[in-house]
């Protein structure tokens, strides 16, 4: 998948143009800085996305250099994001499809990240402080380094490890508060769990969103795989609040009923400005 990233990111300009927007709305975008109009600074990145569930776009549509990995490790990522679900609600004291009925993995949105090498890293980022505006991520990245992660107000490298995959919990899913565990590795069936610290609605506080972000590197290009579980901009009559399951008189709800689209529409106009957007949907 990494080589069919590079691929594309290395033609010529003019074949990129054809994919070029800033219409999210679109199934296949390329652009860099999706926030670039209201973000407070740029980032040093460039990002090709598509949808790949629930509405994926046509084979034929997708670019040639990645096209055909690009549906076989969507599909791949669909099945290991249908077993998180199922461990994550039985985390939750939930049945293991409580989050898959609930239509966590309805949507996925795959982010191919191109950072090129920065000859003045210390005067930038490759991607801004955030969490994730989805309900899980499935994260690849090269072997190049650069992610970090916020733990008690300090910044922890996730260094590249071979044949291992990133779990990201993302703001839709949070809950109430289970040990700090939404950030893990995933490699070779095994699980290594790391530092999360920030909350998650539908989990009402349970599950925590972790604050990451992408340093610039003089060496590069960098390159990294994002998968969000999201339907995005996709209309969708279904809305999420905290799960009724796990309410009580001592676990109240912590924030308002919202559609997957109210809530990644009001993220993409803020930008990444550091801020949780989960802020803006308390009670």
């Amino acid at each position: 998948m990494l080589k069919g990233t590079r691929r594309f990111y290395e033609q010529d300009d003019e074949v990129k143009k054809e994919y070029y927007t800033r219409d999210f709305s679109n199934k296949i975008v390329y652009n860099s800085n999706f926030d670039l109009y209201t973000g407070p600074a740029a980032n040093w990145r460039d990002t090709f996305y598509c949808f790949m569930a629930r509405q994926p776009p046509i084979p034929e549509d997708l670019p040639s250099t990645c096209r055909d990995i690009l549906v076989e490790y969507a599909n791949e990522v669909m099945r290991l994001g249908k077993l998180l679900m199922e461990l994550l609600s039985e985390a939750l004291g939930l049945k293991p499809c409580h989050l898959y009925d609930m239509g966590c993995i309805e949507g996925m949105a795959v982010l191919c990240h191109y950072y090129p090498a920065c000859p003045q890293p210390e005067l930038t980022l490759g991607t801004s402080k955030h969490a994730d505006d989805g309900f899980l991520t499935v994260l690849l990245q090269d072997q190049i380094g650069g992610l970090q992660i916020l733990h008690d107000n300090q910044w922890f490298d996730v260094p590249p490890a071979p044949g291992a995959l990133v779990i990201n919990i993302g703001d839709l899913l949070q809950a109430s508060p289970l040990p700090d565990s939404a950030l893990l590795f995933v490699r070779n069936n095994e699980q290594q769990q790391h530092y999360v610290n920030s909350p998650t609605l539908i989990t009402n506080d349970r599950f925590k969103s972790v604050e990451h972000r992408v340093l610039a590197n003089k060496d590069g290009p960098r390159m990294s795989v994002a998968c969000f579980f999201t339907t995005g901009f996709q209309p969708s009559p279904r809305i999420y609040g905290p799960i009724k399951e796990l309410l009580s008189e001592a676990n109240p709800p912590l924030y308002k009923e919202v559609s997957v689209k109210e809530y990644v529409t009001y993220t993409v106009n803020k930008g990444l400005n550091g801020i949780s957007g989960l802020l803006n949907f308390k009670l």
